[in-house]
C-alpha cells in the first residue's frame, strides 16, 4: 500500500477541522466542527478540552470514512496559539477549561510586572510584550486557582501538546518551538525553558513539554484511535503554519490571516529583529538545526467583527452578505468603528481598551456601520505593516506584496479596500486553507511524500490579485480618520 496522502488537523478558536490532502497537495476530504466559546466572567474566554478533543477525533474519523488509514503518510498539527490548559498525567483528564488567547484575566498581573520594570527584560528573552495574551500569566492563574493540584501529577500545554497527547495515549509529552516561542516562558537566543521566568510565574519546569522542531517526529496514533499508527511528524502554531501554506521562505516574504484575529507575519530570515514600533520578535520555523526568526503583528478582532455584526448587532444574516452591505454605504459619512472589543493589540498593546464608533449622525444606517467594521480591519492591518517596514531594514526593505487567507478573504470589497489603504498588492492563493496546508507540508516534507521548500514555493499559485485604485487624497484623509479614532479609544496614552 502506497502511504501518499496526509491528514491535517487545523484546531483553531471558532472550530475543529481536518482535512486529507494527496500527494500533489490537493484536498480529499474536509470536516469541520464549531467550538463552543465559553464566557464565565467580562473578558474571560474559555474552552472546553475534552470538547476540543473529541472534536478532533470526531473530524480526522469523518475525513478517512471510506478510506484505509494505512494510506496516510504523516499527520501535521496547527493550532490556535497561547490557549492554555493542564491536565492530570495519570488519568489524562483536564483540570479546568482552558484559557483562550483572548482571555484577558492576567491583564492585571501584567501592569503589575509593567510597574516593577520587567517588561524591558522579559521582552529580550521572549521577543515578546507583556500582555494577558501570552501564555505565562494564563497558566500563573491556573496553578494558583485551580484546586487540588497539590497532590497531583500535572501537565501543561498549548493546544498542540493536549492533541499530541490525547493522539498518542499520553506516550508523548511535546511542543514546538513556534508554540513554545509563544508562551513568554521560552527563550529566543538559548532555546530553552528560561528559569528566571519560571521561577517569576511560578512554574514548575518538570510540568512543561518537550520542545522539538516544527517537522520533526512526535510519536505515532493509538491504532485505536484512527485504525493505524500513524506518524505525527509536523507541528506549528497556526500563523507560523499559515506562513508555511503561503510559501513565505525568503526574509521579505509577509503573510496576513484574517480569521477570527488577524496575524501578519514577516519573515526575517535568521536576523532575530527587535522591533523598536511594539511588534513582536517570534519563531517562525526551526527547521535542520536553523532558526527562521519573523516580526508579528497581532489583531485581536478581524473575522470576530463580522460575527458581531451578525450576531450581536443582527445587521448582517450571514457573514458573506457583509461585503454587498458596505458597498451600499453613503461615501460622504466617515464612520470609524475601533473594534476593542478584548483591547487592542500591536502596535498599541491596551488591554483595557474598548471598542467605540465615531462619526456618527443621523444618516448613519447598517451600510456605514458595516463598511465600518471591514475598513477597521483593514486599518489595522495598515498600522501593522507600517510598523513592520520601519523595523524591517529601517524601511528600505522591497515593495510589498501582502499575502492573504482566512475567512475574510473571501469578501472581494474587504480584499479590494484593504489594497486601497494599504497602497499595496493583495494576493489570494488558490488553497485558502493554507493553515491546514502549512501542517501538512511540515508533515509531508518530513515524511517525503511533498518537496522541499523550494519545490513547494513554486508550486504556489495565486487565485487572484487586487490593486491598490483609491486615490491618493482619499486615502490619506480616511487613514488620518482612523488615527485619530484610535487615539480617543486608547486608555495608555
Amino acid at each position: 500500500m502506497r502511504k501518499s496522502a496526509l491528514l491535517a488537523i487545523d484546531q483553531g478558536t471558532t472550530s475543529t477541522r481536518a482535512i486529507l490532502f494527496d500527494g500533489e497537495a490537493r484536498p480529499l476530504a474536509s470536516h469541520a466542527i464549531p467550538l463552543r466559546q465559553i464566557y464565565p466572567a467580562n473578558g474571560w474566554v474559555e474552552h472546553d478540552p475534552a470538547e476540543i478533543w473529541q472534536a478532533t477525533l470526531a473530524c480526522c474519523r469523518a475525513v478517512l470514512k471510506g478510506r484505509e488509514a494505512g494510506e496516510v503518510a504523516a499527520i501535521g498539527i496547527t493550532n490556535q496559539r497561547e490557549t492554555s490548559l493542564i491536565w492530570d498525567r495519570k488519568t489524562g483528564a483536564p483540570l479546568a477549561n482552558a484559557i483562550v488567547w483572548q482571555d484577558r484575566r492576567g491583564a492585571a498581573r501584567c501592569a503589575q510586572l509593567k510597574k516593577r520594570g520587567l517588561e524591558r527584560s522579559i521582552s529580550a528573552k521572549t521577543g515578546l510584550l507583556l500582555d494577558p495574551y501570552f501564555s505565562a500569566t494564563k497558566l500563573e492563574w491556573l496553578l494558583k486557582n485551580v484546586k487540588g493540584l497539590k497532590n497531583r501529577d500535572i501537565a501543561f500545554g498549548t493546544i498542540d501538546s493536549w492533541l499530541i497527547w490525547n493522539l498518542t495515549k499520553g506516550a508523548v509529552h511535546a511542543t514546538d518551538v513556534t508554540n513554545a516561542s509563544r508562551t513568554m516562558l521560552w527563550n529566543l537566543k538559548s532555546r530553552d525553558w528560561d528559569a528566571s521566568l519560571l521561577k517569576l510565574f511560578g512554574v514548575p519546569r518538570a510540568i512543561l513539554p518537550e520542545v522539538r522542531e516544527s517537522s520533526s517526529d512526535f510519536g505515532k496514533t493509538d491504532p485505536m484511535l484512527l485504525g493505524a499508527a500513524i506518524p505525527i511528524l509536523g507541528v506549528a502554531g497556526d500563523q507560523q503554519a499559515a506562513s508555511f501554506g503561503q510559501a513565505c521562505f525568503n526574509p521579505g516574504d509577509v503573510k496576513s490571516t484574517y480569521g477570527t484575529g488577524c496575524f501578519a507575519l514577516l519573515n526575517t530570515g535568521a536576523d532575530m529583529v527587535r522591533s523598536k514600533n511594539r511588534l513582536l520578535t517570534t519563531i517562525a520555523y526551526r527547521l535542520n538545526g536553523k532558526t527562521t526568526y519573523a516580526l508579528e503583528g497581532s489583531i485581536f478582532i478581524a473575522g470576530a467583527a463580522v460575527q458581531w455584526l451578525r450576531d450581536g448587532l443582527k445587521a448582517i444574516k450571514r457573514a458573506s452578505d457583509s461585503g454587498d452591505l458596505a458597498a451600499k454605504a453613503d461615501p460622504l459619512q466617515e464612520v470609524y468603528l475601533v473594534p476593542a472589543f478584548t483591547g487592542l493589540g500591536a502596535p498599541h498593546w491596551d488591554p483595557d481598551a474598548r471598542g467605540a464608533i465615531f462619526g456618527l449622525t443621523r444618516n448613519t444606517g447598517p451600510e456605514e456601520i458595516v463598511r465600518a467594521a471591514l475598513e477597521a480591519v483593514c486599518y489595522q492591518s495598515r498600522d501593522l505593516l507600517d510598523a513592520m517596514h520601519k523595523d524591517w531594514r529601517n524601511g528600505n526593505g522591497e515593495d510589498t506584496v501582502l499575502r492573504v487567507d482566512g475567512g475574510m478573504v473571501a469578501s472581494d470589497w474587504t480584499m479590494q479596500r484593504l489594497a486601497d489603504l494599504l497602497d499595496a498588492p493583495v494576493d489570494c492563493p488558490i488553497i485558502l486553507e493554507t493553515t491546514a496546508l502549512g501542517a501538512a507540508w511540515l508533515a509531508g516534507s518530513r515524511a517525503g511524500v511533498w518537496p522541499d521548500r523550494e519545490g513547494f514555493a513554486k508550486a504556489w499559485a495565486r487565485d487572484r490579485r487586487f490593486e491598490p485604485a483609491m486615490d491618493d487624497k482619499i486615502r490619506n484623509a480616511k487613514l488620518k480618520g482612523w488615527k485619530n479614532a484610535v487615539k480617543r479609544t486608547l486608555t495608555n496614552g
